[in-house]
């Protein structure tokens, strides 16, 4: 198995190339993220993301999150509200991934779904892969579904071993705490999972008035 040191903040050209070229083929791998380690795939390729639940033991109806390479890729894939961009503008890039509607623009095999999370993270190396893969990669934490998501390449191989294409390591993973999911769908604000954003960051920044 195949497993690329790199730095995340300083990537080399070649290996980001070389990681979107697996991706683009409908390959599957794990990367450091700012979070935790992550699996990674075309999330507009059907048979890819596929791979992904199999490889997780993953619900079919547990929807994947995303990661971008830019905010405004967002489009391609959610209807984003006043409330995203105002979540997004304060979280992003950071550990908030925003549950929205779909997009009329994602495709179709994401319908089943409804809705998605979305996040930028803070992470040069998988912007960078996100754009080079065409604007979004999906980002799940690279373990078994119900098991300790983890924080470093070794974690992550015990757990997924030659399941996946390719490992790319980049030390421990920062913050080591997987990121908050927040739905806004519809205007209903409801958090999904707690993790490195804490619930009253999240409503101080939707409901608090601002001063005059």
């Amino acid at each position: 198995m195949k497993i690329i040191k790199v730095d995340i903040d300083c990537p080399n050209k070649e290996v980001i190339k070389e990681v979107a070229e697996v991706i683009k083929n409908g390959g599957v791998v794990v990367i450091p993220t700012d979070t935790v380690y992550g699996l990674t795939a075309d999330p507009f390729n059907e048979k890819a993301m596929r791979r992904v639940y199999e490889i997780k033991g993953r619900e079919e109806g547990k929807p994947l999150p995303i990661l971008l390479g830019e905010s405004h890729d967002a489009f391609s894939l959610v209807k984003p509200s006043e409330m995203f961009w105002k979540l997004a503008k304060a979280f992003w890039p950071g550990s908030l991934t925003i549950v929205e509607n779909l997009s009329d623009n994602a495709p179709s095999h994401l319908s089943v779904w409804g809705s998605i999370g979305v996040r930028l993270p803070n992470c040069y190396f998988c912007r960078s892969i996100a754009r080079e893969v065409g604007g979004a990669i999906i980002g799940t934490s690279a373990n078994i579904s119900h098991m300790k998501s983890p924080v470093n390449v070794e974690e992550a191989y015990k757990m997924l071993k030659d399941k996946v294409d390719l490992y790319i390591d980049g030390g421990q993973a920062r913050i080591g705490i997987s990121s908050t999911v927040v739905s806004i769908i519809n205007g209903n604000l409801k958090i999904l999972r707690e993790g490195a954003i804490k619930e009253e960051e999240i409503k101080k920044i939707l409901f608090s008035k601002v001063e005059k």
